[in-house]
């Protein structure tokens, strides 16, 4: 019978697409499944295919493959056992994209333990909430985070480094996990902004199967793919959908490692490696899009994704210029997993600009009005997905068009009510990132005595900061939307706070709003 991944259609994917049927994507069983096994050990026959691409920053690249990741992962996972380590601990690792990277995250999952990665540039107090909050055994870093990891009470600090590594040679090349499909692998942190300490998302092994929808139908990775993913895998996009997704279908993937992002250095990679399917965020395009270089590159790319926010106009008119190829969007959370897809790759399936898609298979989203009842196309409501207990929230906004296509219309907090008047965030966002002299920007509800809110941007702009610049971007905007939605503040800043995923991170902004109009 033929799999998932041999289909490529939208038409076959409504057809086939069955939560049983991608069981038979693994080897594994409900009763014996062990991501590290699936990923790496069955995938490692010798031949010293690659596993693994990492382009670091100073121009230099590791290639890792699924032989050597498989033999380090076995014997990180003996070397657990020898230090005590037991089935279901915690075992934390603060590492860039490296061969320590790898064998950590696979070699913990391989052992039964539960594999922690944490965000590289966490300070002290951040990484602390997350090790107080999951407790680990064992917190593997590098010599540079040591130090302020050795501040931490619990966790043993290992610094991951040459001499590890040594170590680890003197343990078997070989491991049989002991794991069901029920047995925690992961724990995921979220890079959300709500809360001091995100929650931390609880992954199976079980997990790799169910990601398999949004890989097939998000990503549309399929063998024979040359795939890569510049998101760090410390987050779920990059760890999930960058790495754990490709290689649990044999299939070569590369990101992003050692050194401050580059938008150039990853054209350089995108070049070099040939790659065919890239899956990043939305700012990454961006970033290529304004170093004004994409011009001096050789570019394979047969499929595009991307997630996190929507991508502006100006955005997706240089990927189709520069690419050739539709940007597909990807929509989903770590907490509730991609639910909406563009379906890449699939010749029958029409990708309409800005659009977020239609359902993963076998799922339903509706947008609602305040009421529970579901809008009409081209009306804004919250976008809902069904569970069996019932509608939950994604905390979005959302229309549908009549053809049953979803669009983003921002998060329910980004929705901006000045003296009446209802206006979108992301909307205001999108027309001043058309203007030639915008690189990036963002928009936020300021508080307003008279008016309740009024519409503030914060702008990052080549241009000199004016009075006159000023007016022609409020120009610019009205003329564009409507006579009500223009930025009646403009500020001119150097960079925007984002958050570790990559993402604006306008709450931030308007939290200093907030603070700013508070009398002391």
């Amino acid at each position: 019978m033929a799999l998932l991944s041999d289909f490529t259609s939208f038409a076959d994917a409504q057809q086939h697409a069955t939560s049983a049927r991608l069981w038979d994507l693994f080897a594994g069983t409900r009763e014996h499944f062990n991501i590290a096994n699936e990923a790496i050990l069955r995938h490692a026959d010798g031949a010293g295919r690659a596993a693994v691409r990492v382009a670091h920053a100073d121009g230099t690249n590791e290639i890792l493959s699924f032989d050597v990741l498989a033999s380090g992962a076995a014997r990180f996972a003996h070397w657990l056992d020898a230090n005590g380590v037991e089935k279901g601990e915690r075992i934390a690792f603060m590492l860039e994209p490296s061969l320590p990277f790898y064998v950590c995250l696979f070699g913990a999952m391989l052992h039964g333990a539960i594999s922690v990665p944490l965000f590289t540039l966490f300070g002290p107090d951040a990484l602390r909430l997350r090790v107080e909050d999951c407790t680990p055994a064992i917190l593997l870093t590098n010599a540079e985070k040591a130090p302020m990891a050795c501040t931490i009470a619990g966790p043993r600090v290992v610094v991951a480094d040459d001499a590890l590594l040594e170590t680890l040679e003197g343990y078997p090349g070989t491991y049989t996990p002991q794991t069901s499909g029920e047995d925690l692998a992961c724990f995921q942190y979220t890079s959300g902004t709500t809360r001091e300490l995100p929650e931390a998302v609880r992954h199976t092994h079980r997990s790799l199967v169910t990601l398999m929808f949004a890989a097939l139908y998000g990503t549309g990775i399929r063998p024979g793919d040359e795939f890569f993913c510049p998101s760090s895998p410390a987050w779920g996009h990059g760890l999930w959908h960058g790495t754990l997704a490709p290689l649990g279908l044999g299939i070569t993937t590369g990101t992003m490692g050692r050194g401050k992002f580059d938008a150039v250095r990853l054209m350089e990679a995108l070049q070099e490696f040939g790659i065919t399917n890239m899956s990043a965020a939305a700012t990454h395009y961006r970033m290529m899009k304004n170093t004004g270089r994409s011009g001096d590159f050789t570019f394979a790319i047969r499929k595009l994704s991307y997630t996190g926010e929507p991508i502006d106009p100006a955005t997706l008119d240089w990927i189709d210029a520069t690419f050739g190829v539709d940007a597909c969007s990807m929509y989903g959370t770590t907490e509730i997993g991609v639910v909406l897809v563009n379906y890449p790759g699939a010749k029958d399936f029409t990708v309409k600009p800005g659009s977020l898609g239609k359902p993963v298979p076998g799922l339903e989203l509706q947008v609602q009005r305040p009421d529970g009842t579901p809008v009409e196309p081209g009306e804004v409501g919250e976008l809902m997905l069904r569970r069996k207990s019932g509608w939950l929230s994604t905390k979005d906004r959302a229309k549908i068009d009549a053809d049953g296509y979803f669009y983003h219309c921002g998060r329910a907090d980004d929705v901006i009510i000045s003296a009446g008047w209802t206006m979108s965030a992301v909307e205001i966002e999108n027309t001043l990132l058309k203007h030639e002299d915008v690189r990036e920007c963002a928009v936020i509800g300021a508080p307003d005595e008279k008016r309740g809110q009024v519409v503030k941007a914060f702008v990052i702009s080549p241009r000199l900061p004016a009075e006159s610049f000023v007016k022609e971007l409020q120009d610019f905007t009205r003329t564009r939307l409507a006579q009500h939605e223009f930025p009646r503040i403009v500020e001119f800043v150097d960079e925007l706070p984002k958050t570790p995923a990559g993402k604006v991170n306008r709450k931030v902004l308007r939290d200093r709003e907030a603070a700013a109009a508070t009398p002391a």
